[in-house]
């Protein structure tokens, strides 16, 4: 059944601290829906897209390794590129940050060829309550590791949601693999 692949440790905290600092200084926009539709009762999190930040390269070879070999153990879509930019979100609890449940499928060019969703869980879980990964590919709601370095993957399409941040900030990376639209 395709439901999440979870890849423990496919970074180290260290990695993720190196990621987190890189993005540190870096201008961040508001996070949208998707065809750019901005509502705060839907998602309230800051993004910053990765292509903006320098010396980054060695993250997406990572990435791209991770959904490849994700891919072949547990899903075998047909995926071929990556059409957009990872996205480093921020999910504040001052801010009331959230992800409301939705699907990564849209309208629109990119996303309408979304096959694989990758997060990768930047912040070490002591350091926040609430902000839970909650993946609903069925009627069974299930959680994503919440450790840090680790990698979740799932149908594009699946149902997911992130739980209100109820004390300090969570970051996580997503990007997505692309392929010819679902039929």
């Amino acid at each position: 059944m395709m439901t999440l692949h979870s890849v423990p440790d496919a970074f180290t905290t260290g990695e993720c601290d190196r990621i987190v600092k890189a993005i540190a200084n870096m201008p961040t926009d508001d996070a949208l829906l998707v065809g750019h539709n901005r509502d705060h009762n839907l998602r309230n999190a800051e993004l910053v897209w990765m292509d903006d930040v320098g010396d980054l390269s060695w993250v997406m070879t990572r990435l791209i390794d991770l959904v490849r070999r994700s891919n072949k153990h547990q899903f075998n879509f047909d995926v071929h590129e990556f059409a957009e930019s990872p996205q480093v979100a921020s999910y504040e609890a001052a801010k009331g940050g959230h992800f409301a449940w939705h699907s990564d499928i849209g309208h629109g060019l990119a996303a309408g060829k979304r096959k694989l969703t990758l997060v990768l869980q930047l912040s070490n879980p002591d350091t926040y309550d609430g902000g839970d990964l909650e993946i609903r590919p069925s009627a069974q709601i299930l959680l994503a590791n919440r450790a840090q370095g680790s990698v979740s993957v799932f149908p594009s399409f699946a149902l997911h949601q992130v739980t209100p941040i109820q004390r300090g900030i969570r970051r996580s990376l997503t990007v997505w693999a692309h392929g010819p639209p679902f039929r």
